[in-house]
């Protein structure tokens, strides 16, 4: 069975950071392109950033930019974000994804999804 399993989500208060984690299992993610995004209540699903297979290319959305950074570690076959400088509008249910394709930042890129943790941030 092919899983992505986020972790590391939970409260923090805003200006603090906090870093999640997308662990992979069932097959090699090592040559796919990694991404995630996140889904606030009431609103669509929406990209954050994003990792090539080299591990030398990476996307981010505009707001999060200086803020957020995303890593992966092949041997792990796991995929990090590390979020400083939190704000109460990055609160969201946080996704992470695979593509076989490319770095995008379109959802309908990527084929595998996880399960999603919960980031929440208060004032």
């Amino acid at each position: 069975q092919v899983l992505l399993v986020e972790s590391g989500g939970g409260l923090v208060q805003a200006g603090n950071s906090l870093r999640i984690s997308c662990a992979g299992s069932g097959r090699d993610f090592s040559m796919d392109a990694m991404g995630w995004f996140r889904q606030a209540p009431g609103k669509d699903r929406e990209f954050v950033a994003t990792i090539a297979w080299s591990g030398g290319v990476t996307y981010y959305r505009d707001s999060v930019k200086g803020r957020f950074t995303i890593s992966r570690d092949k041997a792990k076959n796991t995929v990090y974000l590390q979020m400083n400088s939190l704000k109460p509008e990055d609160t969201a249910v946080y996704y992470c994804a695979a593509s076989t394709q490319t770095t995008s930042r379109s959802d309908r890129m990527y084929e595998y999804w996880g399960q999603g943790t919960q980031v929440t941030v208060s004032s």
